[in-house]
């Protein structure tokens, strides 16, 4: 089936792209846990805001040393803690990205995360700052060891995280051409002999066109096939988007 532009009449406004992405996400981690060994678990993780804690000021115990007293030893777990730091040198701006993603752990030896498949969002490309902070959380998972891919369907912003990545990385080579703004890539980070390597499947995708799999790796030589336009033609259908 062809791949739909979401950013666009007549699919948008009406069928928000939100849902949309959770809901792929979702059919993504059935697809995988579908061909998925006994060892491993497929979790997927939406998140359109921020994922930092909250300022603990802001929820400070509004109650008098006299309520607290007469509570008991329930509350004695509130208490201020021993230690506070100082004031802070200087604070910086930061950028938080949204999370679209389905993640594979290993259950081996302890939750151990092989692998993640990151959804991008509109919001991931919208910045510099947006760009980077995505950028900078894929070569994370891969300086980890841990196998990516990227898939990429954003239409209204049309900067290429791929190569975000690359030039973060310092491997320009490796970039879709400049005309490529929707792709899917694939990436294996991989330890052969004395040298540290990380295998690339590099796919352009086009509107009206079917989606790629791509190989997603497990451990070692351990892969998963992942079919995304099998996982795309569900999430269609479940938001009535196909006939």
């Amino acid at each position: 089936m062809p791949l739909f532009d979401h950013f666009q009449p007549p699919l948008f406004p009406h069928h928000h792209w939100e849902s949309f992405h959770s809901n792929w996400a979702t059919r993504i981690a059935d697809g995988i846990a579908a061909v998925l060994p006994a060892e491993f678990q497929v979790e997927e993780h939406t998140h359109a805001g921020v994922g930092f804690e909250i300022d603990v000021a802001t929820f400070q115990d509004q109650s008098s040393p006299a309520d607290i007293a007469s509570a008991g030893s329930a509350l004695a777990t509130l208490a201020a803690p021993a230690y506070a730091p100082p004031i802070p040198d200087r604070t910086m701006p930061a950028v938080f990205p949204e999370t679209f993603e389905v993640r594979v752990f290993s259950t081996a030896a302890g939750l151990t995360l092989v692998g993640v498949i990151e959804l991008v969002s509109p919001g991931n490309k919208d910045r510099p700052s947006e760009r980077l902070a995505f950028a900078t959380k894929c070569a994370s998972y891969l300086a980890q060891g841990v196998s990516l891919i990227v898939m990429d369907v954003v239409t209204n912003r049309h900067a290429n995280l791929h190569n975000e990545i690359m030039h973060l990385m310092e491997v320009p080579d490796l970039d879709f051409p400049g005309e490529v703004s929707l792709y899917a890539a694939a990436y294996r980070p991989v330890r052969r002999g004395q040298h540290e390597e990380i295998d690339v499947w590099m796919r352009p995708l086009a509107l009206s066109a079917p989606l790629p799999t791509l190989p997603l790796r497990l451990t070692g030589d351990l892969f998963v096939p992942v079919d995304f336009e099998a996982a795309y033609q569900e999430a269609c259908r479940r938001r009535r988007l196909l006939a």
